[in-house]
């Protein structure tokens, strides 16, 4: 679960809320006061210094009158998959901007090595968009990031005495759904 700042300052707009309402709503130990403030900032201007955590946005969603599912979307990631970024971009693309159900159909079908981990972060993405209460049939995937993973060092044999190296190499997938406006 990731917060959205943009829907969160329009959502505090909307309800009159300040800044400092905001922080209150949000206090907690290590995270009172000044602090407090600072964050409530620093998540309204989409940095996530410190951590927002989930009772953080539940305490944000009641302050401004919304559900949590109406301020944040839901995000999972696979990390260290094997295969390379070049590779599982071809799958990111096909996924993107699409609705929930339907990447998951398309995923499920496809014939890609990284659709089968793409589908286990969609559908677990979808499932906390599904424990916050958000509607499935109205899940859009919001965000799909490919990042590079380690590499796995392997070394060939070769004459003379002589290796020439193997990079066996991963990527990290993020898939992010939110509810459609």
């Amino acid at each position: 679960m990731r917060l959205r700042p943009n829907e969160l300052k329009k959502r505090a707009e909307q309800a009159g809320v300040s800044v400092e309402q905001l922080a209150d709503a949000v206090s907690r130990d290590g995270l009172s006061g000044e602090r407090a403030v600072s964050a409530v900032k620093n998540w309204m201007a989409g940095r996530d210094h410190p951590r927002c955590r989930r009772g953080d946005m539940v305490n944000l969603a009641n302050a401004v009158g919304v559900l949590p599912k109406d301020i944040c979307k839901f995000t999972s990631q696979v990390r260290n998959q094997r295969g390379s970024v070049k590779k599982s971009k071809l799958v990111a693309d096909l996924v993107r901007g699409k609705d929930a159900l339907e990447a998951d159909n398309m995923l499920r079908f496809s014939t890609k090595r990284a659709s089968e981990n793409f589908r286990k972060a969609l559908q677990a993405a979808m499932a906390d968009a599904d424990q916050a209460g958000a509607d499935q049939g109205n899940l859009v995937v919001s965000e799909v990031k490919i990042d590079d993973g380690m590499h796995i060092k392997r070394f060939r044999p070769k004459d003379r005495g002589r290796a020439h190296p193997i990079l066996k190499r991963t990527s990290h997938i993020t898939v992010s759904v939110q509810e459609r406006n």
